[in-house]
Order: C-alpha cells, then structure tokens, then sequence
C-alpha cells in the first residue's frame, strides 16, 4: 500500500511523457526518437522517483532503488503508450 503513491504518479508521467516527447520531437529527422527518448526519460524518471518515494523494499541500496524506478518507469511508460494507442485506434486497431 506504501508503494501505491510511487507507482501512480509513476503512470501519470508515463500517460504524460509521449505527448511531450512527440510534442518536441515531432519533425522530419527527429520523429524516431519519441519513443527511445520516452523510455530513456522514464527510467530516468522512474529512478529519481524511486529514490524519494517507496518504491523498493526497505533497506535496499541506492542503486536497487534507482534501479527497481527505472524498471517501473519504463513499464510505465509501455502503459501509457498501450494507453494512447487505444485512444488514437481504438480496439480495431489501425
């Protein structure tokens, strides 16, 4: 229940991060990059998150905290993009 907290405003950066990562991304060269800078800002996000709020059990070291929020925050950000594929396709697909 005290990982709870972590975890949602895990999934609402998640949600969050692929529109900002198209919004600045969005171009000629630049549109392959939303994703890999999704995930990349997620783990880093999920780390940073990880290592405020309770994540990991109690008593892990840094780097399993660190390492455990970049997991969840790549996970996450996997969530969001499921999410925004189902709001822009819908269950038929593309």
């Amino acid at each position: 229940m005290k990982r709870l907290p972590a975890l949602a405003l895990l999934l609402a950066l998640g949600i969050l991060s692929l529109p900002l990562s198209a919004y600045f991304l969005d171009g000629a060269r630049t549109e392959n990059w939303i994703m890999p800078a999704q995930l990349g800002a997620m783990a880093l996000l999920g780390a940073l998150v990880a290592l405020v709020l309770p994540l990991a059990r109690d008593g892990a070291s840094g780097i399993r905290k660190a390492t455990i929020g970049a997991v969840a925050g790549m996970g996450m950000a996997l969530v969001g993009i499921v999410i925004f594929w189902f709001l822009l396709n819908g269950l038929s697909g593309a």
